[in-house]
């Protein structure tokens, strides 16, 4: 079983009414409430908690990439990455990811990812996601009938420029290059695991498993309501004739550690509340624009995760909704252990991936979090899938010493 840290980099200095005074935490969201003094101090805890949890005994640091917003604070999470590369030495560097359709040329992704790769001793997972709607069409202006198929040929121009050993020439509908020749090359051959965020299309489970990646279910509605998404796409897997490998898949799931029930109610559920109602205030409008998602994904009635509907589901949570529920695993060690371990195998995961800094919490908490995780839960889980080989583990990164 592998553990990581997931960080979103959130701006934890919203105002107190935002929600309901402003409409949108992404796209539009004001300027004048984005304080770069505040943001420079943001930037260096945050490093530090990643930092800190690699001495934890976590086995992935998790950034990615958003546009615009005060939800999370990295356009260019290849820039916390290379910083991590230098402060850490074990740890793999999970970047989830570059968002391909973004980028042009997408030769710019092979290439920093390239360096980040050799920079790091082959610790890097590449991730692609298809990106939101908010940051691909709103925030970037790609227009959303052709972002898949910019996604897909973008993609092979990537794994083209990773692979192929001399120079070639590439004839794209959206991208022409008479020479492509990158310097450097990935240290990892033939390229660094690539590991797929998503939300639940079912178009992205086929192509990941045909392209033998992993699948990363990015859920903020909590372990129970994945289910129905992870059978699906472990049904996709036994469609296609693939092995039901544990590690094929990730999860993202929000948890606090704490030293009783009690108290990780009086540690984290302000910060859950904010996380939930501030950092995920999307307005409907932005959510999703028209021909996002396929007729195939919006026929298995898949829920966005931002917009009207989820606002108004979640607007009326209190902390026992949101810990019955499964929105945060939070509690004493043994109450998460237990949880987590039924999440695990419910899912059939391999890959956890860990919200441990939420919303406003400060670093001294999220440190706490870190540290009671790393020291109480994590030894408990790290033997589940015995047996199970990772085939989509960085070569350059370690196992943490054993606890003494």
């Amino acid at each position: 079983m592998k553990l990581c840290v997931f960080h979103l980099m959130p701006y934890r200095f919203l105002p107190e009414d935002f929600e309901t005074r402003y409409r949108s935490v992404w796209v539009d969201v004001p300027s004048q409430l984005y304080d770069p003094e505040k943001g420079r101090v943001l930037y260096h805890e945050f490093l530090d908690e990643l930092e800190f949890a690699e001495a934890a005994g976590f086995d992935g640091l998790c950034v990615n990439e958003h546009h615009q917003n005060a939800y999370g604070l990295m356009p260019s999470p290849n820039l916390m990455a290379a910083a991590l590369a230098r402060r850490t030495s074990r740890a793999a560097l999970i970047v989830l990811g570059n968002s391909l359709a973004l980028y042009n040329p997408p030769v710019r992704v092979a290439e920093e990812f390239a360096m980040l790769d050799v920079l790091s001793g082959g610790r890097l997972v590449a991730g692609f996601p298809v990106g939101t709607s908010m940051d691909s069409n709103f925030a970037y202006g790609v227009p959303p009938a052709t972002l898949r198929e910019r996604y897909y040929e973008a993609h092979d121009l990537v794994i083209q420029a990773w692979t192929r050993a001399d120079v070639f020439a590439f004839n794209g509908k959206y991208t022409q290059l008479r020479y492509v020749n990158i310097w450097p090359r990935p240290l990892q051959t033939p390229h660094p695991p690539v590991w797929i965020p998503g939300g639940g299309s079912v178009e992205t489970w086929e192509w990941t498993a045909r392209q033998d990646y992993v699948y990363c279910y990015l859920s903020y509605f909590g372990y129970k309501h994945a289910k129905k998404t992870m059978d699906g796409f472990w049904e996709a897997i036994a469609r296609l004739g693939a092995d039901e490998n544990p590690f094929r898949a990730g999860f993202l799931q929000l948890v606090g550690v704490s030293e009783t029930d009690a108290q990780a109610e009086t540690d984290y559920a302000p910060h859950v509340h904010y996380f939930y109602q501030k950092c995920l205030n999307v307005w409907e409008g932005f959510a999703e624009a028209p021909g996002y998602r396929t007729v195939r994904t919006l026929r298995t009635g898949a829920r966005p995760q931002v917009g009207l509907a989820a606002k108004q589901i979640r607007a009326a949570l209190t902390w026992k909704d949101y810990v019955e529920q499964g929105y945060i695993v939070a509690g004493s060690p043994a109450t998460v252990r237990e949880q987590l371990t039924d999440c695990i195998r419910k899912l059939r995961v391999g890959h956890l991936m860990v919200l441990l800094q939420i919303g406003s919490l400060p670093k001294e908490l999220t440190l706490k979090n870190i540290e009671l995780f790393g020291r109480e839960v994590l030894p408990h889980l790290r033997d589940l899938w015995v047996g199970q080989k990772d085939r989509w583990w960085p070569s350059g990164a370690a196992p943490a010493a054993p606890l003494e």
